[in-house]
C-alpha cells in the first residue's frame, strides 16, 4: 500500500527536499496556530457564502472555489510567505530558474455528495512542452479544516513523478492525504493528485497556493487578480512574490504610457511602488 510521510513544523529544508525528491509529496504537521486559522477561516467566510459551486466535473458540482486571496484574504499572505514553504521551494525550484513566483491562489470548499476529482498532473497547465526533467512548479494545500478520507481529502500517488506520462495508478497506489487542521501539503507539479470524494456530512476546507519558476506565466494573473492599486499596500516581500519583480536581468522590466517625456521607461517592477 502506498503511504505519505508526515514531518514536523521543524523539519529542515533538507529533510522536506529530501522527500519530496523521493515521493514528490509529504505532509508537514502543525504548521499554524489556532489564532491563525481561526482568523483564515472567518476571513474566507464571506467569500464561501456567496460562491456559487463548481459547474463541471473537474471543477465540482459540490465545490465551491474562490480566488485572488492575496487581494481578498490577508491571512492568506502569511501562509504565501511562510519561511518553511519558501525556504523549500528557493531549494527544490531554484534548481531550475533563478527565483521562483506565485502561481495560483484558491480556497476550495469540497462539499458533501461530492465525486472525486479527475487525477491529474498540475504540470499539464503547460500543456507537453517543457521537459520532465524541469519540475515546473511547488503546490501547497494549506488544511482549514479536518482532513479525512471520508470528506474528501486530497488523493495522491506517491512516486508517480517519475512514471511514464501515460501510466495509470492502481487503487493500492493511490493514498489519501489525511491532516489535522494547521497542516499542510506539500507535492510537485508532476505527481499524480486529485480532490477526493466527500462521503461525509461536513466540508472540507483547503487553501491552495502554488509557486513556479519566474520565467514562466503564472495560471492565476496575479497582475488583475491582485492590480497595483490593492499590491501596493502589500509588502515588498509579498509585491515580489506576486511577480512585481524582474527574473534574471530583463525579465517583467515595463514602461508607462503618456505624453513624451513623461512616466518610465524599462525600469525594474519594484520602482512602480516607489512613491507609495
Amino acid at each position: 500500500m502506498a503511504s505519505i510521510t508526515y514531518l514536523p513544523a521543524t523539519a529542515s529544508t533538507e529533510e522536506i527536499c529530501a522527500c519530496l525528491d523521493r515521493d514528490a509529496a509529504l505532509i508537514v504537521e502543525d504548521v499554524l496556530s489556532s489564532d491563525q486559522l481561526t482568523r483564515l477561516q472567518a476571513e474566507l467566510a464571506p467569500y464561501l457564502g456567496t460562491t456559487a459551486k463548481g459547474k463541471n466535473e473537474f471543477a465540482g458540482h459540490e465545490t465551491k472555489r474562490v480566488g485572488a486571496l492575496m487581494a481578498r484574504v490577508p491571512a492568506s499572505r502569511d501562509l504565501a510567505l511562510h519561511p518553511v514553504v519558501n525556504a523549500v521551494c528557493s531549494d527544490y525550484l531554484g534548481r531550475h530558474a533563478d527565483g521562483y513566483q506565485l502561481h495560483f491562489t484558491q480556497a476550495v470548499s469540497i462539499g458533501p455528495g461530492e465525486t472525486a476529482q479527475e487525477l491529474h498532473r498540475d504540470r499539464g497547465v503547460w500543456g507537453g512542452h517543457i521537459p520532465r526533467r524541469i519540475e515546473t512548479q511547488l503546490s501547497t494545500i494549506w488544511a482549514a479544516s479536518a482532513f479525512t478520507k471520508e470528506n474528501g481529502a486530497t488523493q495522491l500517488v506517491p512516486g508517480s513523478h517519475t512514471w511514464d506520462k501515460d501510466r495509470t495508478p492502481e487503487p493500492h497506489e493511490i493514498v489519501s492525504a489525511e491532516m489535522k487542521p494547521g497542516s499542510v501539503l506539500i507535492y510537485s507539479g508532476t505527481v499524480i493528485h486529485g480532490g477526493g470524494e466527500n462521503t461525509s456530512d461536513s466540508n472540507r476546507l483547503g487553501v491552495l497556493l502554488h509557486y513556479t519558476l519566474n520565467w514562466l506565466r503564472q495560471e492565476e494573473n496575479q497582475y488583475l487578480s491582485c492590480p497595483p492599486d490593492v499590491a501596493k499596500d502589500l509588502s515588498p516581500e509579498l509585491r515580489a512574490l506576486l511577480g512585481y519583480s524582474r527574473g534574471g536581468p530583463v525579465l517583467g522590466f515595463f514602461s508607462t504610457p503618456g505624453a513624451p517625456g513623461e512616466g518610465v521607461e524599462l525600469a525594474a517592477p519594484e520602482k512602480l511602488f516607489e512613491s507609495t
